[in-house]
């Protein structure tokens, strides 16, 4: 028996997660391009890479756990469906449009791959979606995720519920878009 690299961009994606958490976290030192102020610099180029880098980041490490087991969990499965190419382009939008809506709404910090997570719930559900048919996976994950989301948004804490129904929303919109669509790496 030997070991498989079944999901690159699962590992890889893991791998930095980690990598970050236990080099700059841990001490509580986390660069700017790991964490999404809520300001927006024009001329700040590490404004721009937090748009993306900020997922990469997490508070905690509970919240790391939490996000990479999921996301290895979920990931080979997404991966094979969808592909490295479209996972990476999937990320990267609800990366940057959770970050966009972000700094619109909110001033305080954005940390943490909990929106690629979501994406990830509802891409799961949609994996076997054939033609016009809407699986009714996909409608218990909206329902008890994304509803539990909206609900907890009216609680006072640190959690972004709103990356959270993002990663969900786009999770649904990437699925639904590439659902008739083969798999390409």
């Amino acid at each position: 028996m030997k070991i498989s690299f079944n999901a690159p961009f699962t590992i890889a994606f893991s791998t930095v997660a980690v990598a970050v958490y236990f080099l700059f976290q841990m001490d509580g030192t986390i660069p700017r391009i790991f964490q999404l102020q809520g300001d927006f610099q024009f001329t700040n180029w590490k404004w721009y890479v937090s748009m993306i880098g900020y997922t990469m980041g997490h508070g905690s490490i509970s919240h790391l756990i939490g996000n990479i087991s999921i996301i290895l969990l979920l990931g080979p499965f997404v991966e094979k469906r969808y592909g490295v190419k479209r996972i990476l382009i999937m990320l990267s939008i609800t990366g940057v449009l959770t970050a966009f809506v972000h700094i619109i709404f909110w001033e305080h910090t954005l940390i943490g791959a909990s929106g690629i997570v979501f994406m990830f719930f509802v891409l799961s559900s949609l994996i076997d979606m054939k033609g016009n048919e809407i699986p009714i996976t996909f409608i218990l994950i909206a329902v008890l995720f994304i509803g539990q989301e909206i609900v907890r948004s009216f609680q006072d804490d640190s959690i972004s519920q709103f990356a959270h129904i993002s990663g969900g929303v786009m999770g649904a919109i990437f699925g639904f878009t590439y659902r008739n669509k083969t798999t390409f790496n």
